[in-house]
């Protein structure tokens, strides 16, 4: 039965029962039903359904269905519970498409997650908070080197990550969850790289960091820490500003955000946490962020988005090992068949290239 995959899809779409139904040709009591499993659609509402939701057929069908587990949001106090309803629908979907992917591989290729052997049970303070973030890029072999692909290092370590085109308002802040065992953590398209880089960095902080807090310790100041540790370690920033400073230029700033991923603010802060500058001074330079408008938008081009590809990869790969179907990976790719055999030879980077 259709009905609960109906009911997500037109969430994702965000439109009323009222208004899909204008759309198909149908009642809004119709649609009602076919979300409550009290009627199927016939093959050519299905059809016209399937256009309004910019959905395939396929999709009312899959056999995979997931849940997601432990929500929990970063989100701004205005982000209208419509948005968030549209973000879970895609989380869904895209969740389901992976598990689907998963289950059809006899030995799945990528290892499930665990936290790294060897972190403290508890950590006391803010600079013990720090000392994870090390103790986490030398276990997973990052050194104090700028990481140029925070999604890749997630993704290997078993931690999925889904990116979602719905945000608009640009009022979603991020979101962690679990997907059959497995932790997600979903970003926005719409960001630039070094808000998404720092969402990512932050909620795998919430993941490492849980039940490790010491009493009155505040979760979302420590998760703020070790994402910018994790970013911009402490020995590389001192390397780059000096042990101590009097003052700090912007260009400095600037600098440091094109080399790590973090953005000018969140390196002005970290110099503050390492006390390379005096809090006056951050604070000081505080009041130019916000006089200059740079809260809101930093100067220069925006920092390169980070982008997902593991999961076309394993289509492929899948495909070239004779595991799945041309059918079934156009299917997951969301694509037709046509535009899969296209893609496959390359013929649509071929005409880009050309336009």
């Amino acid at each position: 039965m259709i009905g609960e995959r109906l009911k997500r899809a037109r969430a994702a779409a965000g439109l009323s029962m009222q208004a899909l139904g204008e759309q198909v040709g149908v009642s809004a009591n119709m649609i009602k039903k076919y979300e409550h499993d009290q009627s199927m659609p016939s093959s050519g509402v299905l059809v016209r359904l399937c256009k309004a939701l910019s959905v395939r057929a396929e999709y009312f069908f899959r056999p995979a269905k997931v849940e997601l587990a432990g929500v929990e949001y970063r989100k701004r106090c205005s982000t209208p519970k419509a948005i968030l309803k549209r973000i879970e629908a895609d989380v869904l979907d895209q969740a389901e498409r992976w598990q689907e992917l998963i289950n059809l591989w006899p030995d799945y290729p990528v290892q499930a997650f665990s936290a790294p052997a060897g972190l403290p049970a508890q950590l006391e303070s803010l600079q013990a908070v720090d000392n994870l973030a090390d103790q986490v890029r030398q276990l997973w072999g990052l050194g104090s080197s700028p990481i140029p692909d925070l999604i890749d290092v997630l993704e290997t370590h078993g931690i999925l990550v889904i990116i979602t085109q719905v945000d608009a308002q640009a009022k979603f802040d991020g979101l962690q969850a679990s997907v059959a065992g497995q932790p997600v953590i979903v970003v926005s398209a719409d960001w630039p790289g070094d808000r998404q880089r720092f969402t990512l960095a932050h909620e795998l902080g919430h993941l490492l960091m849980h039940g490790r807090l010491a009493e009155g310790l505040d979760e979302e100041k420590a998760c703020n820490r070790f994402a910018s540790a994790l970013l911009v370690p402490a020995s590389a920033m001192r390397q780059h500003l000096g042990n101590k400073r009097h003052m700090l230029e912007v260009r400095e700033l600037y600098l440091l955000k094109a080399e790590f991923g973090l953005s000018m603010q969140g390196c002005l802060y970290r110099a503050g946490d390492l006390e390379i500058i005096p809090q006056a001074v951050r604070e000081r330079l505080f009041m130019v962020f916000v006089k200059q408008g740079w809260r809101k938008q930093e100067p220069g081009p925006a920092y390169r988005q980070e982008t997902t590809r593991l999961f076309q990869q394993l289509v492929y790969r899948a495909l070239g090992e004779g595991i799945l179907s041309e059918s079934k990976a156009a299917e997951l790719l969301g694509m037709t068949v046509y535009q899969f055999h296209q893609a496959r030879k390359l013929e649509l980077l071929d005409a880009a290239a050309h336009q």
